[in-house]
């Protein structure tokens, strides 16, 4: 309990640290909000820059701002959008489902392939199989996400016709899932190498272990080997590198969103840096760190649950 403490108070440090930085960020960028704001350059009144000003927070001093937008924001109010007049909060609501179902299908396809592709390596050890595997992983990490969308797009979509050019579908849940097929395994080839060569590693250093050397000499099937006494005792860097690409996939939609025209929030944050809607940004960027947060310290926390050394550690600290 006080390590999940402990966690839980420095995630809460670091999610204050990294919201004042993302409002500052903004108030340092470059160009007037009051510009966007009013918009036709003939209503550019002294009285109506002062009106906008004093709206929207903008005549009193950083930290003040921040006070007022961090306020609103523990109650779920991102204040309003400069481009659609609209709650920000609402507009992500509208975004998050489509992000969600994107990360979540591609941690899926990551999990199974990037974890079986890393055993098969592993277990073949030093072959052709062994090398074919890493070298393809690795291949395929060095292709940036937005070239692998458009070249999957021109031969599966195009070519071939089996797959939508783009859009999330407006069936059920099966045309939502097939719509996402493509950009799922974009999001999901371009990190298999980091997951499979963390999984190839952590098992091969198992089998040089004595346990491992022990069970061989009772005369245990290799299968049951790999199985019982490699992979389970593995199973912590695994989880943890899985957990932080996982986590780090929010980020990466911002490119996948856009080359498949998926209406989520990477999509959207594209598009509000592109017309200066700073509230839009904010939100967006401040919700991108509370899932990595999340993410990796549910992980950090159900880790000594699943490998009872890990517990030991921690209860020594």
């Amino acid at each position: 309990m006080p390590h999940a403490i402990r966690k839980l108070a420095g995630m809460l440090v670091t999610l204050v640290i990294a919201s004042f930085i993302i409002f500052a960020a903004m108030y340092a960028a470059p160009g007037d909000p009051v510009t966007f704001l009013i918009g036709n350059p003939e209503n550019m009144t002294p009285e109506r820059i002062a009106s906008v000003r004093a709206q929207y927070h903008l005549d009193q001093p950083l930290l003040a701002q921040y006070w007022h937008w961090a306020s609103g924001v523990l109650t779920g109010n991102f204040g309003e959008s400069f481009k659609y007049h609209q709650p920000v909060a609402d507009i992500m609501a509208a975004r998050v489902p489509t992000t969600l179902s994107l990360v979540a299908y591609a941690a899926l396809l990551l999990t199974v392939f990037g974890i079986g592709l890393g055993v098969v390596a592993a277990v073949r050890r030093r072959t052709a199989v062994d090398s074919l595997i890493v070298s393809g992983t690795t291949l395929a990490a060095s292709i940036p996400s937005f070239v692998l969308g458009i070249a999957l797009v021109a031969l599966f979509s195009v070519q071939l016709r089996w797959f939508p050019v783009a859009g999330i579908g407006g069936g059920g849940f099966g045309d939502r899932l097939f719509h996402l097929t493509l950009p799922a395994l974009t999001l999901a080839i371009t990190a298999l190498a980091i997951v499979s060569r963390v999984t190839r590693q952590t098992m091969i250093e198992q089998f040089t272990s004595e346990h491992v050397e022990a069970a061989r000499a009772t005369g245990l099937r290799e299968r049951f080997i790999v199985r019982d006494h490699v992979l389970r005792n593995a199973w912590g860097p695994i989880i943890t590198m899985v957990a932080l690409v996982i986590a780090s996939m929010i980020a990466g939609t911002v490119a996948v969103e856009t080359v498949f025209g998926l209406s989520g929030v990477g999509s959207l944050l594209v598009d509000a840096i592109n017309t200066h809607d700073f509230p839009v940004v904010q939100a967006v960027l401040l919700f991108m760190v509370v899932a990595y947060m999340v993410v990796t310290t549910v992980v950090d926390l159900l880790l000594p649950i699943l490998d009872p050394r890990i517990s030991g550690k921690v209860a020594a600290r």
